[in-house]
């Protein structure tokens, strides 16, 4: 007689999809995306009885980690700009630097500046700036997700659709659209939608840039 008969009063194993669990590779030595210590390989999908759903129900955040609170992503944001930007700025020094503040009187003048923005200088280093901060993203976010700003605040750029890191191309995509318009068109009204979108898009809290390379941010575990 076989001893593969379910006990009585308990469902088959293959009735019961909670009873099964998918197995996880061992993962191999080397940086974790998701925090120190030996790191498994490319996220998998996302497994969906691990973080919400409800019987009959399809929740779009099953098995995704929590998502990255804006107050954070805006944080890691503003450190990651910062790395970039202040050595620029250094760097520009002995030429003039990248932003003219100066009338020709030698006086300060901000209003000279504004209009002065967009000369021929600055147009430089504006795409020399866009070619750093592009180039500072798109590396580390392919890398493992994470930037130097969202390393410490202990966030994670990841696939919506899968949760792996995301390759070159979607990295790529991703640093354009957040970088070309904050840096070269309208950036206190870039920075200004893609902050509202961290608070009220819905389910994802995608920025622009999230939507076009199809990425979402969330939480390291």
């Amino acid at each position: 007689m076989s001893n593969d008969q379910p006990t009585p009063g308990q469902p088959p194993e293959d009735d019961d999809p909670f009873l099964k669990k998918p197995q996880e590779p061992t993962p191999p030595s080397g940086d974790s995306p998701y925090g120190s210590g030996p790191p498994p390989p490319p996220p998998p999908p996302y497994d969906p009885g691990q973080y919400g759903g409800q019987h009959g129900g399809v929740d779009p955040l099953a098995g995704m980690p929590p998502l990255g609170e804006p107050g954070k992503r805006i944080l890691a944001r503003l450190i990651d700009f910062l790395i970039i930007s202040i050595p620029l700025y250094l760097v520009s020094l002995p030429f003039g630097g990248a932003v003219d503040v100066t009338n020709d009187n030698g006086d300060e003048d901000f209003s000279s500046a504004l209009s002065n923005s967009y000369t021929g200088h600055q147009l430089l280093w504006s795409l020399i700036g866009l070619v750093a901060y592009v180039a500072y993203d798109t590396y580390l976010t392919q890398k493992d997700g994470r930037t130097l700003g969202k390393r410490l605040l202990k966030l994670r750029v990841a696939m919506l659709n899968d949760g792996r890191v995301p390759d070159t191309s979607s990295a790529l995509m991703r640093a354009v659209v957040l970088w070309l318009p904050a840096l070269l068109c309208c950036p206190c009204l870039w920075w200004l939608i893609n902050i509202v979108l961290m608070f009220t898009d819905k389910p994802y809290r995608q920025g622009l840039q999230d939507k076009a390379a199809k990425t979402v941010v969330v939480t390291v575990q």
